[in-house]
């Protein structure tokens, strides 16, 4: 079996299949039009047996239990997917024609544009679209004569009606005018009940199977203005009785595909399935054996058309009991037809009917009644309703030929107990379910009414999980998305917009009221990320901070809970821009919070373009958030050197005036070194990389900063290069290290060397001429110069005139570097 030709591929099906596919947009003849109010169907959902009812259903039954958890789940994931309706109409006059004509009870049915219900006096009442009686075939003594209406068909275009009676006659009737056209009596042997008639789409040939369990096709002529009908055996009961038939049938734009000039009709028989084309000549295609079986199980048939591996063909499901086969048919090009068996579902109840609703959906009914929507190609149940209200009609009578004395098999007439194959018939995407005393039409909800199903039951996280399951080509039994998938996409998009403004204002209206402040909190904690995740999956962040932040911003917890639920989005980078609005509150709630670390988390990773910089430089500045500060001048205004002047103003008085630093102080000083390092390796501050184009600016910028003779407003007696002196009076070693390794980052690049060279010679002028140096500090700058000189590649020149003329003793430099307590850089301070 074969998993990977099964799949039914998800993209480049030509848009033919897609047309073929989306069943929804071709049911212009379906019964229940788009309007509901076309088919008098109560819409109140009142008979929508809503899924609550699932588990309350099956008392007793222990398989159930193991499996409601898992049914819950796929509730939960896709909305209730089906909506069984009473057609109150049909319903109301199957009743009143029982009673003022004597009709008996409905017995078959069959839905094509008219509906028609056959009854156990021989009646066959037609209904229109608008659940008008529109003609009532037959008499209560035809009745008499021929017994109950066992089964049903209608042609193509809907304009004849065969109908088959419990004493084995067939009635067909004109459905325009309501003519008898004629009356076969000897299509088979006598004594036998018509278990089904089927027409082909070929309207002159049709299909009987009797309760002896023969099948025969039926031909259709006019000679000479004589109706006539021939009747010729193709299977017969001796050989195994055979009490299910299916006809392919292929729709409109299906007509023209190679397989339907084989007129294919699948035979199930007790024992086996066999698949026979009747035209050009008869011959079997197919016998599949299906082994042991509860003999008291249903055989079903059911065919459809489907897409795998691109092109379309039909497909045979055939089950009895709890196993479905599914069969695909193909024709090779030599006129072959192959069939092939796909995965198997197996089931955990016992089926009495199955039925496609679309390719990729069926509706299984199983003994207890319950009804389960399974998608095919996962296998996953989307939904199960129970339907005992509907009091389906059963077909055993027939089955045991009760009309004609009863003479079948015991075989047969234990698979009759549960066969309903004339009460369930379906048409266009829906499937008529026939009561003893109603008739109900189960259809497949469309998206927009499966959302709305949930958004009444205020289920507003599942109604918008399910919308965005929709939105990404993930949700199973889809009605009613046509056109392209941008297409789709808008107006899916739409639609959750709407909800998301509908949860939000009902957000605020099921507040609990002014009590416990945490019970307020934990409210709007539960639903604002829900909406900023939605908004982000939509890409409609102007949604979430327009409408949904003024609606938010009414009540003052659901304002602060809304900002504080925007902190991990930022962090994590899925929302870098936010409007200027929402950022000046965000940092106004944060202060007042007193939550200035995450702010200053938040402001580094946001984009700088909607921020009101002076404001934020200002916020910064006042709270030490040195880091924000420094991102915005450098994110904001591509500025660079205005935050180290800022923080340059702090440390250098002090240092200047041989005062000792305060803890804050020492904090900004380790950031300003942290600050240039990242500035002339080229990475953005505090995180990041600097814009490529920016970089070699940058380091130009801050090495000409650095170099300055004098600050901007510097007093008469300022030292010169105070910058440099700054940084060396606070940590000499470790600016000397942030040179070092700016250093081996200038390889070969000339601009860079001079820049070497001019801070070498500075810092040689500023500690060796200046007396405020210690000895080791000196030190510290001689082990530098070495590490430098070394360098096989060396260009640095120093100048020995300043020894000369140095103002810290040498011999102090010496002590230091020679000092035995040490045991530090050995070697290096050996080479110095």
């Amino acid at each position: 079996i074969d998993d990977k030709e099964f799949d039914i591929p998800q993209v480049d099906t030509p848009p033919t299949l897609e047309s073929i596919l989306n069943e929804t947009d071709d049911e212009e003849e379906s019964f229940v039009l788009e309007d509901p109010f076309l088919l008098n169907i109560d819409n109140t959902d009142t008979h929508s047996y809503d899924t609550s009812s699932v588990a309350s259903s099956d008392s007793g039954d222990r398989t159930h239990l193991k499996r409601k958890k898992k049914l819950q789940d796929s509730l939960s994931l896709h909305g209730s997917v089906i909506r069984l309706s009473l057609l109150k109409g049909i319903s109301a006059q199957i009743v009143s024609a029982a009673d003022k004509v004597d009709a008996g009870l409905p017995t078959a049915i069959a839905a094509s544009n008219l509906i028609a219900v056959g009854t156990s006096h021989g009646l066959a009442l037609i209904f229109d679209q608008n659940q008008a009686l529109r003609l009532c075939l037959g008499s209560t003594a035809v009745g008499a004569q021929y017994g109950a209406i066992s089964a049903l068909s209608i042609n193509n275009d809907c304009s004849r009606l065969l109908c088959g009676f419990a004493k084995g006659q067939i009635t067909m009737w004109d459905l325009a005018s309501g003519k008898l056209l004629r009356s076969i009596t000897d299509a088979h042997p006598p004594g036998t009940a018509i278990l089904h008639i089927k027409f082909t789409d070929d309207p002159t040939l049709a299909i009987c199977n009797d309760s002896g369990g023969s099948v025969f096709e039926l031909s259709f002529k006019r000679v000479m203005g004589v109706r006539t009908c021939e009747s010729r055996c193709l299977f017969s009961g001796s050989k195994g009785e055979v009490c299910c038939i299916e006809p392919l049938h292929a729709k409109v734009e299906l007509r023209e595909h190679p397989i339907t000039q084989y007129s294919l009709l699948a035979m199930a028989s007790l024992t086996k399935i066999l698949v026979i084309g009747l035209k050009p000549s008869l011959k079997v295609w197919m016998t599949f054996p299906y082994g042991r079986m509860d003999p008291s199980s249903v055989p079903l048939l059911a065919w459809h058309f489907v897409a795998v591996q691109n092109s379309v063909n039909p497909m045979l499901a055939f089950c009895r009991g709890d196993v479905v086969h599914f069969l695909l048919v193909k024709r090779d090009d030599t006129g072959a037809i192959h069939v092939t068996k796909q995965r198997q579902l197996h089931l955990h109840y016992d089926l009495i009917n199955f039925t496609w609703i679309n390719s990729r959906t069926a509706v299984l009914l199983d003994s207890v009644e319950k009804l389960h929507v399974i998608d095919r190609q996962t296998q996953e149940e989307l939904e199960t309703i129970e339907i005992s209200e509907v009091q389906l009609v059963y077909n055993s009578s027939h089955f045991k030929s009760l009309a004609t004395g009863g003479n079948v098999s015991e075989a047969l007439a234990l698979v009759g107990e549960k066969a309903c194959y004339q009460s369930i018939s379906s048409c266009g995407g829906q499937i008529f379910y026939l009561g003893t005393k109603s008739v109900h039409v189960m259809t497949l909800r469309s998206w927009r009414e499966r959302v709305d199903h949930l958004l009444k039951q205020e289920r507003l996280t599942d109604a918008l999980a399910l919308a965005w399951s929709f939105h990404e080509g993930k949700a199973k039994a889809v009605v009613g998305l046509s056109g392209d998938t941008s297409k789709r996409k808008a107006v899916i998009a739409d639609r959750m917009v709407e909800v998301l403004l509908h949860y939000a204002d009902r957000t605020l209206k099921k507040c609990p009221d002014q009590g416990k402040i945490q019970v307020m909190e934990q409210h709007f904690q539960d639903v604002v990320p829900v909406i900023v995740d939605y908004c982000l999956l939509l890409q409609r962040t102007d949604l979430l901070f327009n409408q949904i932040y003024d609606k938010m911003s009414e009540n003052s917890v659901a304002k602060g809970i809304f900002l504080e639920c925007l902190e991990p989005y930022i962090l994590s980078d899925k929302l870098m821009g936010i409007t200027a609005q929402v950022m000046k509150d965000l940092l106004l709630h944060f202060q007042d919070k007193n939550r200035l670390e995450n702010l200053e988390a938040c402001i580094v990773h946001m984009d700088i373009t909607s921020l009101d910089i002076q404001q934020v430089v200002q916020l910064c500045w006042e709270n030490h958030l040195y880091d924000a500060m420094i991102y915005v001048y450098n994110s904001g205004m591509n500025d660079f050197i205005s935050p180290m002047e800022k923080l340059f103003k702090v440390i250098a008085p002090p240092l200047n005036a041989g005062k000792s630093l305060t803890d804050d102080q020492v904090v900004m000083g380790n950031k300003l070194l942290v600050y240039i390092s990242c500035c002339l390796a080229g990475r953005a501050y505090p995180l990041g990389d600097i814009p490529e184009d920016l970089v070699p600016l940058v380091k130009n910028q801050v090495f000409e900063f650095l170099i300055r003779l004098h600050s901007a407003e510097g007093s008469v007696d300022e030292e010169v290069y105070p910058y440099i002196c700054t940084l060396l009076h606070f940590d000499t070693r470790e600016f000397l290290n942030v040179l070092a390794l700016t250093f081996e980052d200038f390889k070969n690049d000339k601009q860079a060397v001079e820049y070497q060279q001019r801070i070498v010679d500075i810092l040689l002028k500023v500690m060796v001429e200046n007396s405020d140096f210690t000895p080791s500090q000196v030190g510290c700058l001689f082990t530098f110069l070495a590490r430098q000189l070394a360098k096989p590649n060396n260009t640095l020149f120093v100048n020995r005139t300043l020894f000369d003329q140095a103002s810290t003793p040498l011999s102090g430099v010496l002590e230091f570097l020679c000092s035995p307590d040490d045991d530090s850089r050995h070697s290096e301070r050996q080479q110095v």
